[in-house]
């Protein structure tokens, strides 16, 4: 899961990330403001942004409206030290809003869990197929599939947001620190390692092409 800061000093933004990491496989970029961020955002897709209130009605406006268009599952998240406008952030399309412990990585990060908890997971388990996504280990019916580095990476990321399409620029945004150096081919070779070995155990495909749009995960 790729997450951009906005707004975070550098030190305290990295302390949330170490807390997120308990909680997710993620890559964490940082934006000092929303001019900044818009830089980050058009370039690289993000499941969720945790925004500082900078007070600036009109331009948080206009972020949200641009990020929401980009890519409507984004979760957005505000921190702000003023609870009495609450509503008022939540109408421009925030999807959650931290008044309290607004100063405190941990409960960031436990918010964060809140908001993404579907994407949470240490093991994938469908009928006779586990992901073990801590240890790397994928398992069949007592077989064991072997894949490593991106290539589990890759399933791992699109067996927990199953039924869901994504282009080849959406996964090469979550899972690679620096994407506009990795190319389409390189996720096309990784596609096909995983479905050549998962077919020869499994006996069938889990991971499916939608023209046009990109592959999902279908068990």
């Amino acid at each position: 899961m790729r997450i951009l800061t906005v707004g975070f000093d550098e030190e305290f933004s990295k302390e949330v990330e170490k807390e997120i990491g308990k909680y997710f496989i993620c890559i964490v970029d940082s934006a000092q403001d929303l001019y900044d961020a818009t830089n980050f955002t058009y370039f690289r897709h993000y499941e969720l942004i945790i925004i500082v209130d900078e007070g600036v009605q009109f331009s948080l406006e206009r972020y949200i409206n641009e990020i929401k268009k980009k890519k409507k599952e984004t979760k957005i998240i505000l921190l702000t030290e003023k609870p009495e406008h609450q509503r008022a952030f939540f109408a421009l399309g925030v999807d959650d809003v931290i008044f309290n412990h607004i100063y405190e990585p941990d409960l960031i990060a436990a918010r964060v869990l809140a908001n993404m908890r579907n994407l949470y997971g240490t093991k994938i388990n469908i009928d006779k197929l586990c992901i073990d996504i801590v240890n790397k280990k994928i398992e069949y019916d007592d077989k064991v599939v072997s894949l490593n580095g991106k290539t589990f990476d890759i399933l791992a990321y699109l067996a927990l947001r199953k039924q869901r399409v994504f282009s080849k620029d959406e996964i090469i945004n979550a899972l690679w620190e620096e994407p506009e150096y990795v190319s389409d081919n390189t996720v096309e070779v990784a596609i096909n390692q995983i479905r050549k070995r998962l077919r020869s155990i499994l006996g069938f495909q889990v991971i499916h092409t939608v023209r046009r749009r990109g592959y999902k995960f279908s068990y």
